[in-house]
């Protein structure tokens, strides 16, 4: 581990942990929207309170960057991470609400693997922030989210199978395809996370 010889702005990891622990709540909160009867006007109004809160923490991490004249790893990493962060959160929100604005009655079960894949990858990122203060144990961290986003990939490519099957009116077709391309989205945005971790403890080894 490099020598530290000056001091670190430290609330930066609060932060990121802060927004981490609110993908979760959101991963969650899509596993109850595709739910069979479930009340998703509600739940979507409070995945955008999640989204919201996204919002404030990403400002205050980028505030914070203009205002720090030290930070605990190089700037433009800081900004990647809170922008991939962001990004994860705002792909599951909109994902969220086009099943409530399109009113999807009956998602395909391909769907809830897309959401199951999106949690997990929420809680190991969650689980994973604390450690970045050390830049310790985190490679199994980034090698299970990019085994999670390949099976991301794998599970939407049946999908879209699914979908152009003959299976689907067109209409149905268009307004599931756009949800799934979100929840896809999502999946990317979280290997994204875990290639810029992966890339600053390699730089601070």
């Amino acid at each position: 581990m490099r020598l530290r010889l000056t001091p670190r702005e430290d609330s930066y990891y609060d932060l990121f942990a802060d927004s981490a622990n609110n993908l979760v709540t959101a991963s969650r909160l899509l596993v109850e929207i595709i739910s069979d009867g479930s009340d998703r006007e509600a739940l979507a109004e409070k995945m955008r309170a999640c989204e919201h809160a996204g919002d404030e923490r990403t400002h205050a991490i980028m505030n914070r960057l203009n205002e720090s004249f030290i930070t605990p790893f190089d700037r433009e990493d800081i900004y990647r991470l809170a922008s991939n962060l962001d990004d994860v959160m705002d792909y599951m929100e909109a994902a969220a609400d086009l099943i409530v604005l399109y009113q999807i009655d009956h998602l395909p079960k391909e769907v809830v693997r897309q959401v199951e894949v999106l949690e997990r990858a929420a809680e190991l990122t969650a689980d994973a922030m604390p450690r970045l203060r050390g830049m310790q144990h985190l490679n199994e961290y980034w090698i299970e989210i990019n085994r999670l986003e390949n099976q991301a990939d794998q599970v939407y490519r049946r999908l879209l199978a699914k979908l152009f099957s003959g299976e689907y009116d067109a209409l149905t077709v268009m307004k599931m395809r756009e949800v799934i391309e979100q929840l896809e989205l999502a999946a990317d945005a979280f290997e994204h996370v875990a290639n810029t971790i992966e890339s600053i403890a390699v730089k601070e080894s």
